[in-house]
């Protein structure tokens, strides 16, 4: 039994013509070749799996084939290129930078450098994954790579071009390989499948081209895998059951429900994908991408970037007409979030279906915010708004016009309510001025002399209104201001704050104004611990004053200096030679070990 070789290695590239997708890259390769103008050194770079090594590779043979094609190809045929071709050529050498990246590896291979090529005309080294070498390995290759021996090209390969030094940059011709179309994966499967005598359906290599992401091994890997399933027999439906993707009849049955808001219907057929087992962000994913290509079908000039297989375009493009612009782009914003924050959902099914119900009454919210046949935007509100309030009557005191009677009138008013109200959690009584020339509509006597005007408005209204008796603001005073001081410090002391409670009882306090006063302390440190309760003193005493407008400025006394021990005051040399003095043998220690001060 012959040893199975998969489909990558069977199928690789022998030559520059067979090189899938790259055609900008095999043209300028061949005409340097057939030109005479190889540059020293090349650098490919490119996702993975698109030809970066098959070219390094292909460009090493060609060079030091003895029999080129006029096209720049190599014979296939000369001893070099069989040779290359069984893997015994002495003029290639390939490094695997992943795995041999430090200083040592490089060096080494700069030693190789030095000899020339024993036949052939060409040494060619070529180092995959060159942006694995360590930085010192790099710097170590940098001589030999700018000025290297006229027999010597190197050609490095990388998938992260960024990680690259720019000094490694510069000393390189730089090749930007890209992503194989599916059309090209397409055609070159189907060249594979036809040389293997295996039946596929097309529609079958095109989805193993969309699953494979433009990476050629990948789609080739993934092919092995499928013959071997069905065991020689690709169709469309094993390709889908092979690779757990959903098939897409699934999203359209979920777009029909909702655009008919049919709850019921598109929550049984979730369910029915879950008992399949597909996972959530699988449907959300695969759902957003149905969505998007719905979108690029509503347009003819965008619908060259629908990627489906083929024979469904018809059916993507009558779905498209049928739903709304407004609609797929809401879906696809619900749908893009559900899939941000599915990975921290706890429960994976009730988010999945929490979007579901959002994407089926998703049309209703539309209509609802259409005006005249077209979609308004909401906008926010952020000033007051009008609206209907009970009214509130007005309490009025007014005087008899009799000087010498002793009674007073309540008269209630109804005023007419403003435009624009802010409303309160319990209706107020306002008591209005007796200056006001308001015309009263009810008069009810109260004895002034007998009753208080507070407790004759509590008796009547107070089942109705809030009456309060408003107090007057008091201005400051040394004595109550420092019963409160003290009292304050006491919380402090109760709370365990020893050196803040210290602070406030020596502090002196000195009123400066109504509303201001001053607080003297002897040291930053103090000051520091008046700052933190700044705000808690400031409520205790605006409170006690019953006046928001109370405020304290805080100074500290120059006149009174912290005592600063002598030892913190000398630098090291005067520490020691006060030590000295006191202890003789100190410095004889010093003296015979030789012994120097840090200063």
């Amino acid at each position: 039994m012959d040893n199975f070789i998969v489909s990558a290695r069977k199928y690789r590239p022998q030559n520059f013509n067979t090189v899938v997708g790259q055609q900008h890259i095999t043209t300028t390769l061949k005409n340097a070749i057939r030109n005479n103008q190889l540059a020293h050194a090349f650098l490919f770079c490119g996702p993975r799996g698109v030809g970066k090594t098959t070219c390094a590779r292909i460009l090493a043979k060609t060079i030091n084939c003895t029999n080129q094609t006029p096209e720049g190809e190599a014979c296939n045929v000369c001893n070099s290129c069989t040779s290359f071709d069984a893997g015994t050529s002495m003029n290639i050498h390939e490094l695997d930078a992943a795995s041999n990246n430090s200083v040592d590896d490089i060096r080494s291979l700069v030693e190789q450098v030095r000899f020339a090529p024993q036949a052939g005309k060409y040494k060619v080294y070529i180092v995959d994954e060159v942006h694995m070498l360590s930085a010192s390995a790099f710097n170590a290759f940098l001589k030999t790579l700018e000025e290297p021996p006229p027999y010597a090209i190197f050609i490095l390969a990388t998938t992260e071009k960024h990680k690259i030094l720019p000094t490694i940059l510069s000393r390189c011709q730089i090749f930007d390989f890209k992503r194989i179309t599916n059309n090209d994966t397409v055609e070159h499967l189907q060249e594979i499948v036809d040389k293997e005598h295996i039946k596929a359906d097309k529609a079958a290599l095109q989805v193993i081209a969309q699953k494979s992401e433009g990476c050629m091994r990948d789609s080739l890997s993934i092919l092995d895998k499928i013959v071997s399933f069905t065991n020689g027999e690709v169709t469309y439906q094993n390709t889908l059951e092979h690779l757990n993707i959903l098939d897409d009849d699934y999203y359209f049955k979920l777009l029909e429900a909702m655009q008919a808001q049919d709850l019921p219907a598109a929550m049984l057929l979730f369910d029915e994908i879950n008992r399949k087992g597909f996972e959530g962000d699988l449907v959300l994913n695969g759902f957003a991408e149905f969505i998007r290509n719905l979108l690029v079908c509503k347009d003819p000039k965008s619908a060259s970037l629908l990627e489906v297989v083929e024979g469904m375009q018809t059916k993507y493009t009558a779905t498209a007409e049928k739903a709304g612009i407004s609609f797929l782009v809401s879906a696809l914003n619900i749908l893009n979030e559900s899939e941000i924050n599915y990975k921290m959902a706890r429960n994976k099914r009730l988010h999945v279906e929490l979007t579901l119900i959002k994407l089926n009454f998703l049309q209703q919210a539309i209509e609802l915010s259409a005006e005249n046949g077209q979609l308004v935007k909401k906008k926010r509100i952020d000033g007051p708004i009008a609206f209907r309030l009970k009214q509130v009557p007005s309490i009025q005191i007014a005087a008899q016009p009799n000087a010498t009677d002793t009674e007073s009138k309540l008269y209630i008013d109804t005023p007419k309510p403003a435009a624009i109200v802010t409303p309160t959690a319990k209706p107020v009584a306002t008591v209005v001025p007796k200056s006001e020339p308001i015309k009263p509509k009810t008069a009810i006597q109260l004895g002034g002399t007998k009753k208080g005007l507070l407790d004759s408005l509590r008796e009547k209204y107070g089942d109705q209104y809030t009456i309060e008796e408003v107090k007057e603001a008091e201005v400051l005073n040394i004595e109550k201001l420092k019963t409160l001081w003290d009292k304050y410090a006491l919380t402090l002391e109760e709370q365990k704050k020893h050196s803040s409670y210290g602070t406030f009882k020596i502090a002196r306090l000195t009123i400066d104004t109504d509303i201001l006063f001053t607080v003297t302390v002897t040291s930053v440190t103090s000051q520091k611990f008046v700052e933190q309760e700044r705000m808690y003193v400031l409520e205790v005493l605006q409170n006690g004053f019953n006046n928001r407008s109370i405020g304290f400025q805080i100074i500290i006394d120059a006149g009174e200096q912290e005592e600063v021990p002598v030892h913190l005051r000398l630098n090291s040399r005067q520490k020691f030679e006060r030590i000295a003095e006191q202890f003789p043998l100190v410095k004889e220690l010093k003296d015979r070990l030789k012994m120097d001060i840090d200063y």
